[in-house]
């Protein structure tokens, strides 16, 4: 008798355990999934990351118990996002952050049965993401980082008062980099300032196109763009001219590649695209959800010691120092 009693329990509790199994199963299920498709891993779009999982967090969305991110980069290899973009979308996410404008232009034109927030877009305007810049077009809104060049100018004019010409390279495949260029000249002038755009089709030919700013310009500015990758080779044959470097993220600052930066803070800028996926999550249309873009007071400014100290020049009292 004591057995069968045994015997019984043995059976509830294993009835039990799979019935909480279940359970935790179903949970799971029920968890919305938050897929980013990334274009690489460069620093601002790391910090771009963190900023929009603490905004989550803070907006309630704690991960792994009331959302799940699934994450895929395409390493900067454009021939991956097809690939990359259909993985994604398996996951049958409940909403799809997407990374750059060569990734966001392809989900816009293939995914529309999924909210698509676009995230580090110049101008999504430009790119064909929305009609008007203010409003969300379709299933598509989202964060830019777009950068105030008039500042950005104006501090480099202030600590380089002799600067006349910007040098500016162009990835001749990243729409970002047109809309900077056409930022670019139309912002120069009004600070007595020209500009020297150096177009280039693939990283490999930054060596050999930077030769073309030899004794031709006076500082040279990289800015949100896929040739961040190649940070230090544009710093190297910077270097190798005497050239410094203005960059629109504070790491190549950090890392000795540029001697200042005076850009948007991309923990920000994702904390702004994590406020919309939360409105999002809370079943908000996304009819009504404009596209954000960063303010003045989400720019930062950051000057190498050591560059300062090579080039004779005084740092700000509004930059942080580094390096």
């Amino acid at each position: 008798m004591q057995k069968k009693n045994i015997f019984i329990i043995a059976v509830a509790a294993a009835i039990a355990c799979s019935f909480v199994m279940l359970c935790k199963t179903n949970d799971k299920k029920d968890i919305p999934i938050v897929a980013i498709a990334n274009y690489g891993p460069l620093p601002d779009l790391e910090l771009s990351i963190k900023g929009i999982k603490e905004e989550l967090t803070e907006q309630g969305f704690i991960e792994n118990e009331t959302v799940k991110y699934e994450i895929s980069s395409i390493n900067f290899d454009h021939s991956l996002i097809s690939q990359t973009a259909t993985n994604l979308k398996s996951y049958n996410p409940r909403v799809m952050i997407v990374i750059s404008t060569p990734i966001a232009q392809f989900a816009k034109g293939k995914i529309q049965d999924i909210p698509l927030v676009f995230h580090a877009i110049t101008d999504p305007v430009a790119a064909g993401l929305l009609k008007d810049k203010d409003r969300s077009n379709g299933n598509v809104t989202g964060s830019s980082d777009l950068q105030n060049l008039d500042i950005v100018l104006t501090f480099a004019k202030s600590i380089l008062p002799r600067s006349k010409t910007v040098g500016l390279l162009c990835l001749t495949s990243d729409d970002n980099d047109a809309t900077l260029a056409n930022m670019m000249k139309e912002a120069a002038p009004k600070i007595g300032l020209s500009v020297l755009v150096i177009p280039v089709e693939q990283a490999r030919d930054i060596p050999i196109r930077m030769q073309g700013f030899k004794e031709k310009v006076d500082f040279i500015y990289v800015g949100a763009s896929g040739l961040h990758a190649a940070m230090p080779t544009i710093a190297s044959e910077a270097q190798k001219m005497n050239i410094p470097v203005f960059d629109s993220e504070d790491q190549s600052v950090r890392n000795g590649f540029a001697l200042a930066s005076f850009g948007v803070n991309y923990e920000s800028i994702g904390r702004n695209t994590g406020k919309l996926v939360a409105k999002l999550l809370k079943e908000t249309d996304i009819k009504n959800l404009p596209p954000v873009y960063p303010t003045a007071q989400e720019h930062r400014c950051f000057v190498n010691k050591k560059q300062a100290e090579k080039y004779g020049i005084n740092i700000p009292e509004n930059a942080e120092i580094v390096g």
